[in-house]
């Protein structure tokens, strides 16, 4: 059994895999700016052992953790009390250990995705956007979209999924299967991806006048080579392409906010990320 007493980090990053990660490097940066002691460390931990390990965790002497893929789900039965986004979203992605009483489960994508849209100038009201994918990382991030009266149409490989992803949502906003039959008048404005880094999406048929020159696309995926999505934008010549550093850093920040009540500066460090 894993033992993590002796360790000299008191916050985690619990994925699988993980050895891309670059959220120690991020938190390390946000320690130097504030002047906050925090220590923090990626973890990749086997796909049974979820629950057992980050338990053991949370015995020692730590204060919070972020979860990534593929745990954001169980990450939300894990919690003792939820916030409200959390709640909404069945992910999470940020614990925090309440006074050595309880671990409170948050999710920060949402806000890490709408913020860096927005900066990338991604994003407006009412749009159409088209989102690939219906797990954990998208269950996460569609109260924010949708709080902006967009379009949402989720295409994903199981269907049945989709489905239940869409009927958890309905009431929050305009969300719909993709069915490219009762689309042919509809362009889509943005498409992110929400599936694994790993997807081929040459086997994904995407009618191309769904899409226009002005299209945005957005990979929530991240890595120092292009994602299997960002080249097959490129094979389509798309104009407006972006990986997902900028909500990396976003929703790190706002874990970081979650446990120590400080939103750090974030705009040089996604540069400094960009520029490596």
């Amino acid at each position: 059994m894993r033992k993590y007493q002796n360790e000299n980090f008191n916050y985690a990053l619990f994925g699988n895999p993980i050895n891309h990660s670059k959220s120690p490097e991020i938190h390390n940066l946000f320690a130097k700016q504030t002047g906050i002691l925090h220590f923090y460390k990626a973890i990749n931990i086997p796909l049974d052992q979820f629950s057992l390990l980050v338990s053991n965790f949370f015995k020692s002497n730590v204060k919070g953790a972020n979860i990534t893929s593929p745990f954001k789900q169980e990450a939300y039965f894990f919690c003792d009390k939820l916030s409200k986004r959390a709640q909404i979203a069945k992910s999470v992605n940020t614990l925090k250990k309440v006074n050595n009483r309880y671990i409170l489960g948050d999710n920060t994508d949402g806000i890490g995705l709408l913020s860096d849209l927005t900066r990338l100038k991604f994003i407006k009201k009412n749009f159409s956007i088209l989102i690939l994918g219906a797990g954990g990382a998208v269950q996460g991030i569609l109260l924010s979209i949708l709080s902006l009266g967009c379009s949402v149409y989720i295409l994903n490989r199981t269907d049945l999924n989709a489905i239940n992803l869409v009927n958890q949502f309905r009431k929050y906003g305009n969300i719909k299967i993709f069915k490219k039959d009762s689309l042919k008048n509809t362009c889509f404005d943005l498409v992110i991806n929400g599936l694994s880094r790993n997807i081929r999406y040459k086997n994904i048929f995407i009618p191309s006048y769904l899409f226009s020159s002005k299209t945005f696309f957005y990979d929530m995926n991240y890595g120092s080579k292009s994602t299997s999505f960002i080249n097959w934008c490129k094979n389509m010549n798309s104009k407006y392409v972006s990986d997902g550093t900028g909500m990396l850093v976003f929703q790190a920040a706002h874990s970081f906010l979650k446990w120590h009540g400080i939103l750090p500066k974030i705009d040089y460090i996604i540069d400094l990320l960009n520029k490596k």
